[in-house]
C-alpha cells in the first residue's frame, strides 16, 4: 500500500494530470503543466488563496478538494476561505456556506456524488419518471442502455486506471465464455457451456431492459464481467422492501491475476460509485451472493455492505447484501 501523502501527481480522465508542489503550509497545483491553484494552508487547515491569485475557478476548487481527498481518504471536509466563490460551485454542491463569513466547506460525501469527470460523456441526467407495468411488475420506465465506456477513475492506491464499459457481444464473447468455463467461476455461476450458449445468454441480457452487462478493466485490460440490474423488476424484489431505483449487481472476476482484496476494493467501489452516479434517485445497491460464498461476503462487508438476511432462491441459498447511498458516500474509500 503506497503512502498517499507522498503523491505528487494524479491522473485524470481525458489524459490530464494534476501535479503539486505541496508543503506543510502551501498547495500549488498545476493542470497538465498550466498553473491552476496557489493556496496557503493555515493552522486550522483552511485553504487561503495567495494574494496574487485574486479569485478561484470552479475547476481549481474541484482540483484542490480532490487532491486533498485523494491523499487523505479519511478526511471528511476541506475548508476554503474565499472572498468570492463561483456561483456554480454553490449550485452544484461542490462547496457549501458555513456560519463563518468567507469560509466554505467541501464535504466528502457531496464531492464524490458529482458525476464529472468520472462519467465522461455519459454525464448523468435524470431520466423522466413514468410508471409502467411489465411482466406484471409496476416500475419506472428505464432509460436506454449506454454504449462504450461509462466510468473511469485513477485508483491512487493501485497506481492503475479502473474503468467500466458496456459489453459488446461480438468483441467480448470468447473472453466471457472462457471466464464462465473456469472451474472457480462455474462453482458459483453454473453457466458453463459453448460459445453458442454464451452468445444466447448475453443476447438475453442485452434484450432485457432491466439488466446491463458491463466489462471491468484495469489499465484498459478486461478482467471482470458485471451485471447491473434494476431490482424492482428482478427476482430479488419480493425478498425485501425494494425501491423504484435500487440497483443490483452480479460479479465475476475472470482473470486470476486480478483477484485479491486490494483489487476487489478497487473494482467494487468503482462499480457501486458508477451506479450511484448513474441515477441520483438510486438509494441502495443490493447483491445476492450464495450464502456459502463467505469470501465475497467478507469483501462486500469491508466495502460497507451489510448482510440483511439469508433467503432461498429456487437455485441457491442467498445472502441479501445491501449498501445505502448515504453510507457509501459517507464511508467510501475512493482515492
Amino acid at each position: 500500500m503506497p503512502d498517499l501523502t507522498l503523491i505528487t501527481s494524479l491522473a485524470l480522465p481525458r489524459g490530464c494530470f494534476l501535479t503539486a508542489d505541496p508543503t506543510a503550509d502551501r498547495l500549488y497545483l498545476s493542470l497538465s503543466g498550466e498553473p491552476l491553484l496557489d493556496a496557503r494552508i493555515d493552522q486550522a487547515e483552511e485553504l487561503h488563496l495567495r494574494p496574487e491569485q485574486d479569485d478561484v475557478s470552479l475547476e481549481a476548487l474541484w482540483a484542490g478538494s480532490y487532491w486533498i481527498f485523494a491523499r487523505e481518504p479519511g478526511r471528511q471536509r476541506v475548508f476554503w476561505r474565499l472572498a468570492t466563490v463561483p456561483a456554480e460551485a454553490l449550485r452544484r454542491g461542490l462547496v457549501v456556506r458555513t456560519e463563518t463569513p468567507d469560509v466554505y466547506v467541501c464535504e466528502r460525501s457531496l464531492f464524490w456524488q458529482l458525476p464529472q469527470p468520472w462519467l465522461g460523456d455519459t454525464l448523468a441526467r435524470v431520466y423522466p419518471e413514468q410508471m409502467i407495468v411489465s411482466a406484471g411488475k409496476r416500475h419506472p420506465r428505464r432509460t436506454l442502455k449506454p454504449c462504450g465506456e461509462v466510468y473511469r477513475r485513477y485508483d491512487v492506491r493501485l497506481g492503475a486506471w479502473v474503468s467500466l464499459r458496456a459489453l459488446e457481444i461480438d468483441n467480448d464473447l470468447e473472453r466471457f465464455s472462457r471466464w464462465q468455463n473456469h472451474p472457480r467461476v462455474l462453482q458459483f455461476w453454473q453457466e458453463g457451456g459453448s460459445l453458442e450458449h454464451h452468445r444466447a445468454y448475453l443476447q438475453a441480457v442485452e434484450d432485457d431492459p432491466h439488466n446491463l452487462a458491463l466489462v471491468g478493466c484495469f489499465d484498459d485490460q478486461p478482467f471482470a464481467y458485471f451485471e447491473a440490474y434494476w431490482a424492482k423488476e428482478d427476482r430479488i424484489a419480493p425478498f425485501y422492501e425494494v425501491g423504484d431505483y435500487d440497483r443490483g449487481i452480479h460479479m465475476l472476476v475472470g482473470e486470476e491475476n486480478h483477484r485479491g482484496p486490494q483489487k476487489v476494493a478497487s473494482w467494487l467501489s468503482a462499480l457501486v460509485h458508477y451506479l450511484f452516479l448513474d441515477d441520483p434517485r438510486t438509494r441502495r445497491v443490493v447483491a445476492e451472493p450464495r450464502a456459502d460464498n463467505q469470501r465475497m461476503i467478507d469483501y462486500m462487508q469491508k466495502q460497507c455492505f451489510h448482510c440483511e438476511k439469508e433467503f432461498d432462491f429456487p437455485h441457491k441459498r442467498a445472502a441479501l447484501m445491501i449498501l445505502s447511498r448515504e453510507r457509501f458516500f459517507q464511508r467510501c474509500s475512493l482515492a
